[in-house]
């Protein structure tokens, strides 16, 4: 691996931490600066060597305090009201009480995120299973990895990743599979794209939409939804009939083979027959197989697009059977791979975070539960599975569950169903909810009991990445108000409903106990054991470099692969080969929803926006709430590139912007997850998703709700910005980003240009400008405190003139002909135009002068404007300006 681009520096005395997006973990350098921060990746830190991708370097954007939870907070009347620590946590303990002793342990829930460190983690679930005495405690990490945590237990007998970052520098064949790794983990992604460069390793992409990870493969599937398990399937039949099994690790290590094959063999004895269940091409699927069993050194990577299926499990454990069938795993450059979405979602499973499973990877055996009980001294150790996200959610709208704590995580927006989910909120006796915002869709659902938890910055703990590897996060930041650790506000709580055992003094003192747990008679028949940590002093806790677990008494380092000795987790020490049931999707197409809506992340934001969102270069590259639809569909639908179209499930509507490509499959729709009630109107896509889920891991399907699209005119259209955030009259479709100096909203409405004036122009305007040409319908309006712009309107006419508008409103002085161009409707003057490359603000307009120019390559506009150099998931964008240019 090569380091840092020599264009990232860090800041001097910068305090070494990771980043809090995904799961790739990369180290970061850190330091305070001003209101912001100073952000730069971390050249020792294995897992990113220095690169961060566009969200994590704009990681100083995103620290300020505007909108921030800083005071404990109690409803009062239509509001909240600040009451002391003491105060809130004892009317929360109260409440817990009450409910427990009326209707039992399992009446109260906790609902924790990947975002909460492993010690935040640790404390909830020893305080729920092992005090309160109900496993209802589960986490959004359940939304996006609890399939390959059930395939990886099936297969293995625990929840093992075998392999680690160094596989993919060492494989020869790397295929991804419903992963877009370009856009997702870019940072592993170069990585990939390097060994090709470097070593010539090919690329399989296997994906329902051809996305930005697609365009730099070799070979890319476009599969049907729903039909992993039987690709998978059709592979093993294949290296079955062409003699590419491993026969010996087969008999010696494994069991269940003979089944699984004969099932794979019954759906699939050929590659015509996986060619019509997958909807693949069969002279491309014919090549998959051929290029899988002549590599050894092949490596499987998978994500979201398998794990959120309601068969998410048996697609995990397709995969898996493929690298036991062949031996490929536990080695250098070979192994199944899950790629984990969030920051911490591995060191949440690792603590029992999940409603299904206890700490230290154990499950509830009675001897586990046992071993839980005298390891805590926990007098009402729960004794079975709580319920997973889906069915907890359904509980409190059955009046089951009466007491919620939501931490770090936003279900009102997020969670499948999101408007059934927000309604059965709203009839809970007491919610609860743990966050570093004001405000946000899951508490304006009803909160009665804000507690202000620091934010990314101020935080000190552990997370683990996807290779297991345990990295730590430094403080760099003072924390705000009285924002209080999360592990620190689940002991002051505990402590408040009575229970010992809570004394933690220090962040230290929980990784320690922790730590011990894992060794806690563990012989070695459990995978989780980082004893060899357990004696850390603080000094050395605060030191403690990157590792990976396993980590036993006595090791002198952690393991980097694991089963390569052919050595399993389940109890006779074999893998297990599962038998994937028949390819079926939960919900069927009709004719009232005759299109399939699949949803994901796009590249530049983070989940509900509640960070990234604060990132004015984050917000220009995808600054609306859109669906992609193939250009047939559309016009099948009536719709037209660039306009407006309502998207309808059986669960709910959204109105959305219409991208037309022909990289999204006929009869599918891709929409992206990040828009809330907090940054636009008629966007959570979490509301049209349908709440099925994987009977054995509770992960929801969330790629293919059955969906109708129709087009939505509005009347005009146009765009407004300001200094602050400000409500909209319910007339006006809006989306939010911030910009330099303020905000910047998109406006379309049923309410003609000509009376937008009069609805949005402050009464009070000191200096106010206006331009309107009623024949073709357009309206111009600037506000100028002391020659800065202080409100811009522009009302129909479309908005050609979004960029330069920004641009300009950026600026401390407007003066002459830069006031008339904010009044024009094409705002005279050079733009950058919508971002391409977030992490040095590279725009399209750039860009496209560049290739005029005479760039004829994406090596070439790096050496001329940097774009493309740092985290490259903006090259495939850019690689299309090329073709569209020559």
């Amino acid at each position: 691996m090569s380091g840092a681009p020599e264009t990232i520096r860090a800041a001097p005395l910068a305090t070494r931490t990771t980043c809090p997006y995904c799961g790739v973990g990369c180290g970061v350098l850190a330091a305070r600066d001003g209101d912001g921060a100073h952000v730069s990746g971390d050249p020792a830190h294995p897992s990113n060597f220095g690169r961060l991708c566009s969200k994590g370097s704009a990681l100083g954007e995103t620290v300020g305090l505007d909108g921030r939870l800083l005071y404990p907070m109690r409803r009062a009347n239509h509001g909240f009201s600040r009451v002391s620590w003491d105060a809130a946590l004892e009317e929360a303990a109260r409440g817990f009480s009450n409910i427990i002793e009326r209707h039992g342990p399992d009446a109260v829930a906790l609902y924790l995120s990947g975002q909460l460190l492993t010690e935040d983690y640790y404390v909830a679930n020893k305080l729920m299973k092992g005090f309160i005495g109900s496993a209802n405690v589960d986490t959004n990490s359940r939304l996006c990895m609890a399939s390959s945590v059930a395939g990886h237990k099936r297969a293995f007998g625990a929840d093992t990743v075998p392999g680690c970052y160094e596989d993919l520098d060492e494989a020869d064949l790397i295929v991804l599979v419903g992963s877009n790794a370009a856009w997702c983990h870019p940072i592993l992604f170069q990585r990939i794209l390097r060994n090709k460069e470097e070593r010539g390793a090919r690329i399989i992409v296997v994906d329902t939409r051809r996305t930005a990870t697609a365009e730099s493969a070799d070979l890319f599937l476009q599969l049907s939804p729903g039909c992993d398990q039987a690709l998978f399937s059709g592979l093993l039949a294949h290296l079955a009939r062409t003699g590419a099994l491993r026969r010996d690790f087969i008999d010696e290590h494994t069991e269940g083979f003979e089944t699984a094959l004969a099932s794979a063999i019954r759906l699939t004895p050929a590659a015509t027959e996986t060619a019509a269940l997958t909807g693949i091409d069969e002279s491309a699927i014919a090549r998959f197989f051929d290029m899988f069993a002549r590599t050894e050194r092949t490596v499987t990577l998978f994500s979201q697009g398998v794990n959120q299926s309601a068969q998410g499990s048996d697609k995990v454990n397709a995969i898996l059977n493929c690298h036991l069938a062949t031996g490929r795993i536990g080695k250098a450059g070979a192994g199944p791979f899950s790629l984990t979405g969030q920051p911490n979602a591995m060191g949440g499973r690792e603590v029992g975070g999940l409603a299904n499973s206890l700490a230290a990877h154990m499950g509830f055996e009675p001897e586990n539960v046992d071993r839980l009980r005298r390891f805590w001294n926990a007098p009402r150790m729960a004794t079975r599975e709580g319920l997973k996200a889906v069915d907890m959610f359904d509980a409190i709208a059955k009046g089951k569950i009466k007491a919620l704590w939501i931490v770090g995580t936003n279900p009102a927006a997020s969670l499948p169903d999101a408007n059934a989910a927000r309604a059965a909120m709203e009839k809970l006796e007491l919610l609860i909810v743990s966050d570093n915002v004001l405000s946000n869709d899951t508490i304006n659902s009803g909160a009665h009991i804000l507690l202000p938890a620091r934010a990314w910055g101020e935080k000190n703990g552990t997370v683990t990445n996807s290779e297991r590897r345990m990295s730590r996060q430094r403080a760099f930041l003072p924390p705000p108000g009285e924002a209080r650790a999360d592990w620190r506000i689940f002991a002051d709580f505990a402590r408040n409903m009575g229970f010992r055992g809570f004394h933690f003094r220090s962040v230290s003192e929980v990784f320690r106990e922790h730590a011990a747990l894992s060794a806690f008679e563990n012989d070695g028949a459990r995978d989780f054991d980082i004893g060899g940590l357990a004696g850390l002093s603080d000094e050395a806790y605060d030191a403690m470099e990157p590792t990976q677990w396993p980590f036993p008494a006595g090791a002198a380092k952690g393991a980097s692969r694991l089963f390569g000795d052919g050595r399993f987790f389940r109890k006779n020490g074999r893998a297990a080969f599962v038998t994937p049931a028949t390819p079926a999707l939960a919900t069927q197409l009709s004719q009232a929803y005759p299109l399939r809506l699949n949803t994901g992340r796009i590249r530049d934001q983070w989940h509900t926006m509640t960070r990234t969102g604060a990132s004015p270069r984050l917000a220009r590259h995808l600054s609306e709430p859109f669906i992609e639809i193939n250009p047939r569909d559309a016009a099948a639908c009536g719709l037209a590139d660039n306009g407006f179209a309502r998207v309808s499930t059986a669960y709910g509507a959204c109105v959305l912007r219409v991208i037309t490509t022909d990289r999204q499959p006929e009869g599918h729709i891709f929409a992206p997850i990040h828009w809330t009630d907090e940054t636009a109107t008629q966007a959570r896509i979490g509301s049209l998703t349908a709440p099925f889920a994987d009977p054995l891991s509770g992960q929801p399907e969330m790629k293919a709700t059955p969906a109708a699209v129709e087009p939505h005119d509005f009347a005009s259209e146009g765009f407004l910005l300001v200094r602050r955030a400000i409500s909209l009259p319910k007339d006006f479709w809006w989306t939010r980003i911030p910009v330099n100096g303020g905000f910047a909203y998109r406006l379309a409405s049923d309410v003609p240009a000509q009376d937008w004036p009069s609805l949005l122009i402050p009464r009070t305007a000191p200096d106010l400008v206006e331009f309107s040409d009623p024949a073709r319908r357009l309206f111009r309006a600037a506000v100028f405190v002391e020659d800065r712009a202080d409100f811009v309107l522009h009302a129909g006419g479309g908005t050609p003139s979004w960029d330069a508008a920004i641009e300009l409103f950026a600026l401390d002085r407007v003066e002459g002909r830069q006031r008339l161009a904010l009044l024009s409707p094409r705002a005279a003057g050079k733009s950058e135009g919508p971002t391409v490359c977030a992490c040095f603000g590279v725009g399209a307009a750039r860009i496209e002068t560049a290739i005029k120019e005479g760039c004829r390559s994406a090596k070439e506009i790096g050496a001329k404007l940097r774009a493309g150099t740092n985290c490259g998931s903006c090259l495939p964008e850019i690689a299309r300006m090329l073709s569209a240019g020559r």
